[in-house]
């Protein structure tokens, strides 16, 4: 069983920049792959970023490529996101994810998530 807190959302203007963190209990964390996703109000849940188990091997979606970083630190247990650029398309409950075996955007392939933090982006 793994329980993950996210923190870092937060109000932002228009250009700014937020650092997403996703602390993860348990043992197993560096046995995962890691993903971010997120929410926009009347909108499904979509991508952001994974990271492989060894952090070596990152994909993004498009609309966030070259803005968003994802990161790890196993001797933590943490993932972050890092958020550059940040316009009002980012507004969204972000959730941190784990335990795909893989790095992969499919959000069915990860068995635990954590309860989201808000990113509100104004003009």
């Amino acid at each position: 069983q793994v329980q993950l807190v996210e923190s870092g959302g937060g109000l932002v203007q228009t250009g700014g920049s937020l650092r997403l963190s996703c602390a993860a209990s348990g043992r197993t964390f560096r046995s995962y792959a890691m993903g971010w996703f997120r929410q926009a109000p009347g909108k499904g849940r979509e991508f952001v970023a994974c990271s492989s188990r060894s952090g070596d091997d990152t994909f993004y979606a498009d609309p966030v490529k070259g803005r968003f970083t994802i990161s790890r630190d196993n001797a933590k247990s943490a993932v972050y996101l890092q958020m550059n650029s940040l316009n009002s398309e980012d507004t969204a409950v972000y959730y941190c994810a784990a335990g795909a075996s893989i790095a992969t955007t499919e959000a069915r392939l990860y068995g635990y998530w954590g309860q989201g933090t808000q990113v509100t982006v104004s003009s």
